[in-house]
């Protein structure tokens, strides 16, 4: 009989303090969020020191984490003010800053002792070597590059005793470990200090260039290319083989997405806490469910694969071509309070629904429950046919128990 000796960390995208908490009310047991200055997501919704307390405030009181990601390249002068960024989220009570530059794990030792760092995914660990290296730094943890597969890591477990975490579902980077300058060239925003682009997602032609300034497309007859491509990758995901690596010895599964939705976040932590907690309580009965696998596709944006965990990745994991069709679902709104005895919800609208439409409520631990709308009130309690406008309060009468923070969705 098989016994679980680690259990692994469910790591959550935190892009906003409302992303950060539906993370850890669908069960994140942490969350990791940028600053204002020196991470990779300048456009994610960043935290000011104020935020940064309240996110720790409601995270401890959950039993929950708060890691920090101050994972930019610097080039000269964006080191300024670090020091001082390092003490203050320190002594907010931050659990963690994740780095990839020594020069700001150097400023983040001498001027913050005692925050813990965590080794940022942007300084590709790719062997126990460099995890031991690390670690006789004194860092606690190691996120792995993506690039790792799982031979790999199982043998980083047997020869290393830092924590290593490893991202488990989310957007793939086309470049290697990030490292990529298409978006400094395009559009002058450099990837690497947190104004990446995405160039990698752009949709172009191919054309051929026999003269200067002569462009002829490549292909525009009966046997040609006849659509734009991208240069992007499909997404990861690695709900379907959590049993490798949580037996790998992964102590942390980090699922990617601080620009993503709350419908995203409470969604993909959903179904990766339900698993997490199942093969966990008993791995030798453990059953991956198919409806673990269909949430996950109510909130996929491209296809999913593995990533480098059992092969190098081939054109097959690339967005070439036609995509295959993926239902969709829309998210409607969150549940504000519910009235057990009147069966009245109250309901912030996020996308246009109303009468006639079957909708989808879901909760903590994969709750669901389907209801077609009968009748809608608005904050004046008039009837109306729709809720149209972007966060506005309605009513709704729903038979059945449903509790606050739980999210609406329908299909497209």
């Amino acid at each position: 009989m098989r016994t679980i000796t680690k259990k692994p960390e469910v790591l959550a995208p935190g892009g906003t303090l409302e992303k950060l908490k539906t993370a850890i009310h669908y069960g994140a047991d942490a969350v990791y969020i940028g600053g204002e200055a020196y991470g990779l997501r300048s456009r994610a919704g960043n935290f000011d020191y104020e935020e940064m307390a309240e996110a720790v405030a409601f995270a401890h009181s959950h039993g929950s984490k708060i890691y920090v990601a101050a994972n930019m390249v610097t080039h000269e002068g964006n080191e300024e003010g670090a020091g001082e960024f390092f003490r203050t989220i320190r002594d907010i009570g931050i659990d963690a800053v994740l780095i990839s530059d020594p020069a700001l794990m150097e400023i983040a030792v001498t001027d913050a002792p005692g925050l813990p760092i965590h080794l940022s995914t942007q300084a590709s660990a790719t062997n126990y070597q460099t995890l031991n290296f690390w670690a006789n730094e004194g860092l606690e943890r190691v996120v792995l590059a993506r690039e790792v597969s799982m031979a790999e890591i199982k043998e980083m477990n047997e020869k290393t005793d830092v924590e290593i975490e490893a991202f488990v579902h989310g957007a793939m980077c086309i470049s290697y470990s990030g490292r990529c300058v298409l978006s400094n060239h395009m559009s002058n925003r450099d990837a690497n200090r947190g104004g990446c682009a995405q160039s990698c997602r752009w949709k172009y032609g191919l054309f051929d260039m026999p003269l200067l300034g002569q462009q002829n497309p490549v292909g525009a007859g009966e046997e040609g290319i006849e659509e734009k491509f991208s240069m992007s990758a499909v997404d990861l995901s690695m709900l379907e083989h959590l049993p490798d690596l949580i037996e790998s010895g992964v102590d942390s599964l980090k699922i990617e997405g601080r620009m993503k939705s709350i419908h995203y976040v409470s969604t993909v932590v959903n179904v990766y806490r339900k698993a997490v907690d199942a093969y966990c309580a008993d791995p030798d009965h453990y059953e991956l469910k198919q409806e673990w696998v269909d949430e996950l596709w109510k909130v996929a944006q491209r296809e999913l694969a593995t990533g480098f965990f059992y092969k190098d990745p081939t054109e097959d994991e690339q967005l070439f071509g036609q995509r295959r069709k993926i239902p969709r679902y829309g998210f409607i709104g969150q549940v504000l309070a519910y009235d057990p005895e009147t069966q009245m919800a109250t309901i912030q609208q996020r996308n246009n629904f109303g009468v006639g439409d079957e909708i989808e409520f879901y909760g903590p631990g994969l709750r669901h429950n389907i209801l077609t709308v009968e009748a809608i009130w608005n904050e004046h309690d008039e009837a109306i046919d729709r809720a149209p406008n972007a966060m506005m309060i309605v009513k709704m009468k729903v038979p059945f128990v449903i509790e606050r923070f739980d999210m609406i969705r329908k299909k497209k």
